[in-house]
């Protein structure tokens, strides 16, 4: 530390016994090792449920993301009422549902409608006593059948095409014209129905 021109001396203080107010991560291994037996044993309590919970697929917010698929927080009461499983039930079995979610595309709800109906062919309820099981219990030999942990896959968002030659018909459309068109005949479409029926109202009354 150097001293030069005009400026305020230092007056640095080092006795504040900075080791002691110092944190460390010494037992950062330690701690490493303790998670993964915690997890281990969870696992082993959990038997052969599976790891995770069953989510909707959903698509991301807005039109820069909107083309990605991602898990959502819970199934709509739609979808479980389509699939066949009620909301307690679907809660007993690894099934989130989300009361608050609304279907707003038809292609949407069909798809988590038959990820439903695709966990629950796999689904195995291990009854808790096996000479007495239960409504909804698995019996004979489904619970022999091999069972996995791994949770299903959320469905590929892009279908692949094979190459084909372009048609005229594609060629000569005009996309851009098309929905100008469009949304020129939804804007005006009160006005032009208004003319309309005015003008049957004159030729009607010119008839008489």
């Amino acid at each position: 530390m150097g001293f030069a021109h005009n400026n305020v001396l230092h007056d640095n203080h080092f006795r504040k016994d900075w080791q002691s107010r110092v944190r460390t991560w010494f037992d950062q291994p330690g701690r490493k090792l303790r998670r993964r037996q915690a997890r281990k044993t969870k696992a082993a309590t959990l038997g052969v449920r599976p790891l995770e919970l069953l989510r909707p697929a959903v698509r991301a917010q807005t039109i820069r993301y909107n083309r990605k698929i991602r898990e959502g927080r819970g199934f709509t009461l739609a979808e479980l009422k389509e699939a066949g499983i009620s909301p307690k039930a679907a809660r007993s079995v690894g099934i989130v549902v989300d009361h608050r979610r609304r279907n707003l595309s038809v292609e949407g709800k069909a798809l988590n409608v038959d990820r439903l109906k695709a966990y629950q062919t796999r689904l195995i309820v291990f009854p808790r006593n096996a000479k007495k099981p239960k409504k909804g219990d698995s019996t004979g030999d489904d619970l022999k059948a091999e069972t996995t942990r791994a949770q299903v896959a959320l469905p590929n968002p892009y279908v692949h095409e094979a190459p084909r030659k372009i048609t005229e018909e594609e060629q000569s459309f005009e996309a851009f014209r098309t929905l100008r068109n469009e949304r020129a005949s939804a804007r005006h479409e009160g006005k032009r129905k208004a003319r309309a029926a005015k003008k049957a109202e004159e030729d009607a009354a010119k008839k008489k």
